[in-house]
């Protein structure tokens, strides 16, 4: 679905649907996001594959990685404290993403249209 937020047109994945996680699905979702002529992607956490959060399956990088490649913007939506309790390595690799401008880690949609809203 696409919502304009602060002039951006952001497409929001849907919240039911298959688990998420592989490169091949940031490519598909790249894509339908682009024919919609969206600027910024947005995720629900609950949408990620088993085991995203575990920074040994290299899931989490190579599936943002495809976001980057291609320069389009990508905001997790929702709780991950349980996930960044357990692991310092993962804390770090959020607070570091969450200083950027690609790949972000936010608590809901609220908080998407405060840091779209600060950058325009």
């Amino acid at each position: 679905m696409l919502e304009i937020t602060h002039g951006v047109p952001v497409f929001h994945c849907a919240p039911q649907g298959p688990p998420l996680g592989s490169e091949r699905d940031a490519a598909d979702i790249i894509g339908e996001a682009w024919s919609q002529q969206a600027r910024v992607i947005a995720i629900p956490v609950s949408r990620l594959a088993e085991g995203f959060f575990r920074l040994e399956t290299r899931m989490a990088g190579e599936f943002t990685q495809k976001f980057v490649n291609y320069r389009v913007p990508l905001a997790f939506l929702g709780d991950i404290s349980e996930h960044v309790q357990r692991s310092s390595a993962l804390a770090s690799y959020v607070r570091e993403t969450n200083r950027g401008n690609q790949i972000w880690y936010l608590a809901d949609r609220a908080e998407l249209d405060r840091r779209l809203g600060a950058a325009s």
